[in-house]
This record gives structure tokens, C-alpha cells and sequence, in this order.
């Protein structure tokens, strides 16, 4: 479940059916939309906000047996996402519109998080199994990586 709770009242006011273990939930850059990932089903839930109605699924099993959605991130004006695929060692880009997938770029072993370059040229990933960040260049759909240690969870990019 994902529930919607008002933040003035702390009063529960929807509880929204998505699929196995929800991972992470992210809005739309227009607020119109929810996404919420479900990292068991590899899938990821999209609800219209304003109503809660469910407006769809996206199946990300085409990409492997392996892909675990997680970290879920936007293009500034709405119309690319890019979902972070976990144990698939890919990234997915999508069309918001159509919610389907235009392509995948290979990165690290278990990409939990990632964020767009500020010129949303370049998509950084946080990969906690290979110790790594991967930098994926969307022009070339090229990526490289850099070694940080450890298990990297997550990244941020100042814009």
C-alpha cells in the first residue's frame, strides 16, 4: 500500500493498492501524477493525484528476470523518468505520457537511487552492490563508473 495522509492533520486519507514491497513514491514535476515503485513485482504504479485513481502499471519484466524498480526520477518538464532497476543492473528511461519504455542503460551491480545533471545530460546512479557510481551520458546512452566504496544508497546533484 501506499497511503496518503493529510500533512496538516496527520489524518490517513486514502491507503492506494500498488504492488509487492513499494520501494519508493515520487510525484510528477507537475504534481498531477504518483509513481510508486514496487521492487518485488517489478513494476512501478502510476495514480492520478488529484482523484487517486490508478492510471496504470509499468511492467518492467521485459528488461530481465532480475529488475527490482526502486529510485525514481524526473525530467525537469514531465515527459522522461528514469526508474533505477536494483538487482537488474539497469536503468529504464520512460515516456511519462505513454509510460512506455524507450530504452535501458546497463550500469552497476543493484542501482538503488539516481539523479539527472542539472543540464539532464548525464544520469547518476548510486550502486551499493559494486561499490559505485555510474554515470550515464543520455546522448550515447554510454555509461562509466566511478569507485566510491562501500554501498552506495543514493545521489544528489546540486542544480
Amino acid at each position: 500500500m501506499a497511503h496518503v495522509i493529510d500533512t496538516q492533520s496527520g489524518e490517513l486519507l486514502d491507503n492506494l493498492p500498488v504492488d509487492t514491497r513499494p520501494r519508493y513514491a515520487a510525484f510528477t514535476p507537475n504534481g498531477t501524477q504518483l509513481w510508486v515503485s514496487s521492487e518485488m513485482r517489478g513494476s512501478v504504479t502510476v495514480f492520478e493525484t488529484a482523484s487517486r485513481k490508478l492510471l496504470g502499471k509499468i511492467d518492467f519484466a521485459p528488461l530481465g528476470d532480475q529488475v527490482q524498480p526502486v529510485g525514481i526520477a524526473f525530467a525537469r518538464d514531465g515527459r522522461r523518468a528514469y526508474v533505477a532497476l536494483g538487482r537488474g543492473n539497469k536503468v529504464a528511461e520512460v515516456d511519462t505520457v505513454s509510460r512506455h519504455i524507450l530504452r535501458s542503460f546497463g550500469v552497476g551491480a543493484r542501482a538503488w537511487h539516481l539523479a539527472l545533471s542539472p543540464d539532464e545530460r548525464r544520469l547518476f546512479t548510486a550502486n551499493g552492490l559494486s561499490g559505485d557510481m555510474s554515470i550515464v551520458d543520455l546522448a550515447t546512452g554510454k555509461a562509466r563508473a566511478v569507485q566510491l566504496g562501500g554501498k552506495p544508497w543514493g545521489v544528489a546533484v546540486s542544480r
